[in-house]
């Protein structure tokens, strides 16, 4: 899928593991029920780079310092997905399994996480000003800590 530019594509019910995204120009496209294993899409031109993922699976994929402000992400797997230095601002995580998921020098400010689980963020190396969490999910914000959080009795 190299140096292909894809603009306002749907991709239904498809395996793109391991697909090869050398500068691969991705505009205003729809990720529907597909297998996306191991997809580098920092490797993507940057050129007005805008997806929507529903219920896919991008287990072990990296996002790498890529702009994704306003993506959607719904009910979707996201295992070990590394979004070091990305721009997330305003994205929403929908009903997302974010076990693992690399969150480093990232911009998550206005990101929405209230529908989402098994995070892990540092909010001293990270920006989440006005990012959204439920009061179950916090913990994720709390983990570096080591500290041991229990329901009340």
């Amino acid at each position: 899928m190299s140096q292909i530019r894809f603009t306002e594509c749907e991709f239904n019910d498809c395996n793109l593991s391991s697909a090869n995204l050398h500068e691969t120009g991705f505009q205003d496209i729809i990720f529907k029920d597909c297998k996306m294993l191991g997809l580098n899409f920092e490797k993507c031109n940057a050129f007005a780079f805008s997806i929507k993922i529903d219920n896919c699976q991008l287990n072990h994929s990296s996002f790498y310092k890529q702009k994704l402000q306003k993506t959607l992400f719904t009910k979707s797997k996201l295992l070990e997905v590394d979004f070091s230095e990305c721009d997330l601002n305003s994205s929403v995580f929908d009903d997302c399994d974010l076990l693992n998921a690399i969150f480093d020098n990232t911009n998550l400010q206005n990101a929405d996480f209230r529908n989402s689980h098994n995070f892990t963020i540092d909010p001293e190396n990270n920006r989440i000003k006005g990012a959204k969490f439920t009061l179950q999910s916090v913990i994720g914000l709390l983990t570096k800590y080591n500290i041991k959080i229990e329901p009340n009795e």
